[in-house]
C-alpha cells in the first residue's frame, strides 16, 4: 500500500488549520488517514508547526510519499535534513556523533533564526502601535479645532448704511465757505506802513546874509 503524508483541512472558513497525517494514497483528502503526524497553522505569523519528530522521520525513512506542502514543513523542521544524515551513516560517510553533532548544530542555527524573526516582528508590532497610536492623537486634536472652530461666536464687522448718511445742505456749505473767505482775508490784510517826515535844512549863512543886505 502506498502511502502518503499530506495536509487535511480544519478550522473555519478564512481561519484555516491543517493536520499532518499519514494516509492511504487512494484515500480522499480529508478522508481516513493511517497516523496523524502533527499540525500546521499557518495563519500565525510565523507559521506553527507541530509534529511528532520521530515518528514523522519513521514514515520518510520507510518511503511514504509527500506533498509539495508537507515537504516543505518537513524541511523547515529539520525531518528530511536528518534524514539524509542518517542515510549518509548506512552509506559510511558518517558516524552516528557526527549525525548528532551536525542535527543539533542545525537546530540551534534554525531555532536562532525564528528568535530573530519574532523579535523583529515583535519590534514591529510596538513601532506600528506607536505610530497608530499618534496618528489617533493628530486626528482628535484636529476634529476639536474644527469642532471649537464651529462652535466659536462670530463677530460682526460694523458696517456703514450709506443711505443714513446726511450729505450737506446748500446752506451749510454756503455757510462753510463764508467762513473759509473771512479767515483767509484776516491773514492776508496789508500791514500799515509808518509815515516820514523830511526836515528842510538850514539855509547857508551865505544866503541870510545876500538877502541883509
Amino acid at each position: 500500500m502506498a502511502t502518503k503524508i499530506r495536509l487535511q483541512r480544519h478550522g473555519k472558513k478564512g481561519k484555516p488549520f491543517f493536520h499532518l497525517v499519514a494516509a492511504d494514497s487512494r484515500a480522499k483528502r480529508d478522508g481516513k488517514f493511517i497516523e496523524k503526524l502533527g499540525t500546521y497553522n499557518p495563519t500565525a505569523n510565523p507559521a506553527i508547526i507541530d509534529i511528532d519528530f520521530e515518528n514523522t522521520l519513521k514514515w520518510v525513512q520507510t518511503g511514504a510519499e509527500m506533498t509539495n506542502t508537507a515537504r516543505a514543513i518537513l524541511s523547515y523542521k529539520g525531518v528530511l535534513y536528518k534524514n539524509h544524515l542518517l542515510n549518509g551513516v548506512t552509506k559510511g560517510a558518517l558516524t552516528a556523533e557526527q549525525v548528532e553533532e551536525r542535527f543539533t548544530k542545525w537546530v540551534a542555527d534554525k531555532e536562532s533564526k525564528i528568535q530573530n524573526k519574532k523579535d523583529g516582528l515583535a519590534k514591529n508590532a510596538v513601532a506600528e502601535k506607536i505610530a497608530k497610536q499618534k496618528a489617533e492623537e493628530e486626528a482628535n486634536a484636529a476634529k476639536a479645532a474644527e469642532v471649537a472652530a464651529k462652535n466659536a461666536p462670530e463677530v460682526e464687522e460694523p458696517t456703514v448704511d450709506e443711505t443714513q448718511v446726511e450729505e450737506p445742505t446748500a446752506e451749510e456749505t454756503q455757510v462753510e465757505e463764508q467762513a473759509v473767505k473771512e479767515e483767509t482775508s484776516e491773514q492776508t490784510e496789508e500791514v500799515p506802513v509808518e509815515e516820514t517826515t523830511t526836515e528842510e535844512a538850514p539855509a547857508s549863512e551865505s544866503t541870510e546874509e545876500e538877502s541883509a543886505e
